[in-house]
């Protein structure tokens, strides 16, 4: 092959810019999965601090909104940044199965773990999830009736609308599910993101899971122990009301 042909092949192919392809949208994957793991932990710290008692959880509520400009930009960032991991991770699904076009007889898994194949459902229940508890408590569709209600001070109670909320036994039942579902979740993405990073090897791919399960299991404690203080009455509405 002369010097000729060697140019005309090369100059034949245009690869991909690296956000399209496989490789670029894994890391877009990691990069969001990221900023969604900061965020999951940082919104749970917060709700955590229905435990404090109504005027704290209140004032937190009440720092968060006092800047509308701000908490919308930052909306806004989180939106993009889901639509982002949504995307990529059905993009990437859809490969995967369209790489296989005839199915397995019988599949056997040995690298595979439960958690790693449900990660297409497990992210849809909690994308569901999502929508309803924006629904629920942010926009305050499903029950309306929380718009109404005011502390002592005057501001938008949200102490009050948690314990309400979290008393409706069904409406605890399906929180939960959805929290075994992001922990589950979880337990893979923590690792994986590290290795589509290019952080895992062989030495510290233990210390790796160990860390995703940690903070799958300290994650679905805090989140679950908010409805459970709540229904078994060591969490109530302010004079201890039901």
């Amino acid at each position: 092959m002369n010097s000729t042909q060697i140019g005309t092949t090369i100059g034949a192919v245009s690869p991909e810019m690296p956000a399209t392809t496989s490789i670029g949208r894994k890391i877009w994957m990691a990069i969001s999965g990221f900023v969604l793991v900061g965020f999951v932990c940082g919104h749970m710290l917060g709700n955590l601090q229905v435990f404090l008692g109504q005027d704290q959880l209140n004032t937190y509520a009440e720092k968060l909104h006092a800047i509308p400009a701000l908490l919308w930009s930052i909306r806004f960032v989180m939106l993009t940044v889901v639509l982002i991991h949504i995307i990529d991770g059905i993009w990437l699904w859809l490969g995967n199965n369209a790489s296989r076009p005839i199915a397995y007889e019988r599949r056997q898994f040995k690298e595979a773990t439960l958690a790693s194949r449900t990660m297409i459902w497990t992210g849809l229940g909690i994308l569901l999830y999502v929508v309803y508890h924006l629904l629920h408590f942010t926009l305050i569709v499903t029950n309306p009736e929380y718009a109404g209600l005011r502390d002592v001070l005057g501001r938008p109670d949200v102490y009050s609308m948690v314990v309400m909320g979290f008393q409706n036994y069904l409406i605890s039942g399906v929180y939960f599910v959805a929290v075994i579902f992001l922990a589950f979740h979880l337990s893979h993405a923590i690792s994986s993101l590290f290795q589509t990073l290019g952080w895992n090897t062989i030495a510290v791919q233990p210390i790796l899971k160990r860390i995703a399960y940690t903070v799958s299991i300290l994650l679905f404690l805090g989140y679950t122990s908010i409805p459970v203080a709540i229904v078994l009455g060591l969490v109530t509405l302010p004079g201890g009301g039901h």
